[in-house]
């Protein structure tokens, strides 16, 4: 049986932890604080979807922050974002190409009928779960406006 997503970042910290590495430490235990965080608060245990949700909203806070950092010409906090983004995305699942994501919305306009942008929900509601950590749903939304629209 394959560990879990939290056994391996509980791992990761641990292997952080006897390299020294400070830096890779701090971004994982942030991590599995939030999936702490999570836990507590809902009086549950998280499963990998759950984990991976969380990773997918700590990378969308990270790639904002990057971006605000970068127009308030903070090259140095900018950097630290860029770091910290990439930590994460090694416990992300595979991204998926700019074709298999038309491939899925395509799959999902017919599976749903959508024909309007009042059918945007109902498409958003079955890409969700199956590119959860593997596309950034916002450009997932845009996509699916222009074909829309």
């Amino acid at each position: 049986m394959s560990a879990t997503m939290k056994e391996q970042l509980t791992a990761e910290m641990k292997a952080c932890m006897k390299a020294k590495d400070k830096e890779r430490l701090q971004v994982v235990r942030s991590i599995l604080a939030a999936i702490k965080q999570v836990e507590i608060d809902n009086q549950i245990t998280v499963d990998d979807a759950g984990v991976l949700a969380i990773l997918d909203k700590a990378m969308k806070q990270r790639r904002d922050s990057h971006q605000q950092f970068t127009d308030a010409d903070r090259p140095d906090l900018a950097e630290q974002e860029a770091y910290e983004m990439s930590v994460i995305q090694d416990f992300m699942p595979q991204a998926l190409t700019e074709d298999e994501i038309n491939a899925l919305i395509d799959d999902a306009m017919t599976k749903t009928g959508a024909s309007s942008m009042q059918d945007m929900g109902k498409v958003m509601g079955l890409l969700k779960p199956e590119m959860q950590g593997r596309a950034d749903m916002g450009q997932v939304s845009k996509l699916i406006k222009a074909k829309l629209g």
